[in-house]
């Protein structure tokens, strides 16, 4: 009987040491048992950039249920080449890139949708529901001027060239930094920094012609 316990006891330190592993590996050294076919580790990885990714997407082609498929998207796309991931980089900037490529990819093709189609409009594939920019020190009395302000943002980010709409979104929605973004572009440093400048110089400037206020 008391080997039994043993046994268990072992056991379940185990399963426990297993959980605190995926909890604290890096994404990194996570990502590795992925490429040695661990499935659990790559449903980790899964949760750990869900949410972010869909963030992120949905800024580029404002459509919930295409950002939805563009995640799914990317993590097919992650797991069929793990073993083409080289640790010399950050594992979230190979994930970003992917999903950046994808979403630039449905732009493209919105426009020759666009270009090909007499009855296109520029705002088809567009929701006006989705993700605001809401202040989370807000009182309940700020949400329709909070909602309303993030909707009049949004439909900014979607007049911007694609140029800049992928820069905002990373720098100030997903909050990279200016040396993640080159990387993810594979542009210099300082043209990041420079379209991150301009992008927001012609949003700031839309958003005055719409008689929108920053607070």
């Amino acid at each position: 009987m008391a080997d039994n316990t043993s046994i268990n006891t072992v056991q379940v330190s185990d399963i426990e040491s297993g959980i605190l592993d995926e909890l604290t590996l890096s994404d990194e050294a996570l990502f590795v048992r992925v490429q040695r076919e661990d499935a659990r580790a790559f449903e980790v990885i899964v949760g750990r950039y869900r949410t972010r990714l869909y963030n992120c997407i949905y800024r580029m082609v404002h459509n919930m249920e295409c950002a939805e498929d563009l995640v799914q998207e990317t993590f097919l796309r992650v797991y069929r080449n793990r073993h083409n991931y080289k640790a010399i980089s950050n594992l979230s900037t190979w994930i970003y890139t992917i999903a950046l490529n994808l979403a630039r990819s449905e732009l493209r093709k919105r426009k020759r949708r666009q270009f090909f189609s007499l009855n296109a409009s520029p705002h088809e594939n567009s929701t006006r529901e989705g993700i605001d920019l809401p202040d989370k020190n807000a009182g309940p009395g700020d949400h329709l001027e909070q909602n309303e302000l993030g909707r009049a943002i949004q439909h900014a980010i979607d007049q911007l060239p694609e140029k800049y709409k992928s820069v905002i979104v990373l720098r100030d929605i997903e909050e990279l930094s200016y040396e993640q973004i080159g990387e993810i572009l594979r542009c210099p440093t300082g043209t990041v920094k420079s379209r991150v400048n301009r992008g927001r110089l012609r949003l700031q400037e839309m958003l005055r012609q719409w008689q929108v206020e920053i607070l």
